[in-house]
């Protein structure tokens, strides 16, 4: 077996023809190119075995049990799986519904009686289309994960508002101001609204302009020629002229010296930069995203930050809130942290006990998700039972001694007000986010928990984009 052969499964697919050793002449034709395949001899269990098992292809014939049925076959394979890709099979006098098909997203269609050799082509490409398709979607959805508004997790009030107001920004090339406290995830977030704009195949690039001295942060900024100063060695090209077509975010915008302010707010008047040490003047094109967990505002009245500039950086302002603003997402915040955590350590966990979720909720969270983060990282690493309990948290989470109650009505009041003032909406995508993740994504067993019917699920999931 070569390595390509172990990497690559073979497909999947599903034949449905009524009439059963058609069927099975069509299954074992396309065996022969190492696929796996499985046969039905109806409609409704076509639909069936559709939401049991993905197929990368399913061929079907037209005319089952009513002169339609292969459409409605597509209709729900599609609904259920954007990637799988469908054959048809009809008879001569089918022709004008096999077209319709393609409309509607069939991949090819072949007349009776088959040339099983052109079916065998047509169903490997077929095969070949669905894998692309489903690793290119697999793709977007890692990168979704870690930059797209799926990756700013929350369900609170909140935060929904704040991805509602990402969902307009993103699109724009408008500088936008970050606000928000130590720890609330800025980074993240400016990597969102550049991963859902135009510049999203351009760079992002990032700078903290509180680590640096003036000099350093200007070379940083917009480069230097060869002997601008002691150890420029040689040109250098700075983060403007990096990001180029892309987006900057400067962090901590509110550190930077007045001589660096007044150099940036030319850049941002003409979109030209000059680097340090020449008279050499470069145009940019590049979105400014900046952050700050200072009051610019008090900096202005006190001459400590630009005013002009302010005004510049603030075209859009995304303010985010504290965890403590938005305690309802901690117990969701706390489980992806611990299933990431545990994926990385090669660990298993099982859960996390109601006592360490009572103290976590409880806590103040001066470091916000930055510190949730640490602490979820920290349960996973010491844990050797596969349950995180109180033993397992961080000595600045334990309550001290006799405060650690099994106050369950209280809880339950704590929680209750979490959902206050929540649209019924908001709730319900809550109730399914969190049987969601329970379940380990299981969607059947998060339907019978949720006591509604799976194609229900499936469609709310589509419908609040989870």
């Amino acid at each position: 077996m070569t390595e390509n052969e172990m990497l690559e499964p073979p497909f999947q697919i599903l034949v449905v023809d009524d009439e059963e050793s058609h069927a099975e002449v069509v299954a074992a034709s396309l065996e022969k190119i190492g696929a796996e395949c499985a046969t039905v001899l109806s409609e409704k269990e076509a639909k069936a075995a559709i939401h049991k098992k993905y197929y990368d292809v399913i061929v079907t014939d037209l005319k089952l049990e009513r002169e339609n049925s292969g459409l409605e076959i597509l209709k729900e394979a599609k609904q259920f799986s954007e990637e799988t890709e469908v054959i048809v099979m009809t008879a001569h006098g089918s022709i004008e519904i096999a077209v319709e098909a393609m409309r509607q997203g069939a991949f090819n269609y072949l007349q009776k009686p088959l040339d099983l050799k052109q079916l065998r082509t047509i169903a490997e490409k077929a095969g070949e289309s669905s894998r692309i398709r489903r690793l290119n979607l697999e793709l977007r959805q890692r990168l979704d994960e870690k930059f797209g508004f799926n990756g700013v997790i929350g369900n609170s009030p909140a935060m929904l508002q704040v991805i509602e107001r990402l969902k307009r920004i993103a699109p724009t090339d408008a500088t936008v101001l970050i606000q928000g406290e130590t720890g609330t995830g800025k980074e993240l977030f400016a990597q969102s609204i550049h991963q859902n704009s135009s510049r999203k195949n351009r760079p992002f690039v990032a700078l903290n302009c509180a680590a640096l001295s003036e000099n350093i942060l200007e070379s940083e900024l917009f480069g230097h020629i060869k002997g601008a100063f002691t150890d420029a060695s040689a040109d250098r090209v700075g983060k403007f002229e990096y990001a180029n077509g892309g987006t900057l975010f400067l962090d901590e915008v509110g550190d930077m010296p007045m001589a660096t302010q007044i150099k940036l707010l030319r850049v941002l008047e003409n979109g030209e930069i000059t680097r340090v040490g020449s008279n050499e003047t470069i145009k940019v094109n590049v979105r400014l995203l900046s952050a700050t967990n200072r009051n610019l505002e008090e900096a202005v009245e006190s001459k400590a930050f630009r005013q002009d500039l302010y005004h510049r950086l603030k075209v859009v302002t995304l303010r985010l809130p504290s965890l403590r603003e938005r305690s309802a997402d901690i117990p969701i915040l706390l489980d992806h942290f611990i299933k990431t955590f545990a994926k990385k350590y090669g660990k298993t966990i099982n859960g996390v006990s109601q006592a360490a979720r009572r103290c976590l909720l409880r806590f103040d969270w001066p470091g916000n998700v930055r510190q949730l983060r640490n602490a979820a990282e920290s349960m996973v690493v010491v844990d050797i039972d596969q349950l995180l309990d109180v033993d397992d948290l961080p000595e600045e989470f334990i309550p001290e001694s006799g405060t650690t109650g099994n106050d369950d009505i209280a809880e339950g009041e704590a929680s209750l007000r979490t959902l206050v003032g929540q649209t019924l909406e908001e709730i319900e995508r809550l109730f399914i986010t969190e049987t969601l993740q329970a379940t380990g994504g299981n969607r059947e067993e998060a339907a019978k928990k949720l006591n509604i019917g799976e194609r229900t699920l499936y469609r709310k999931i589509k419908e609040y984009g989870m």
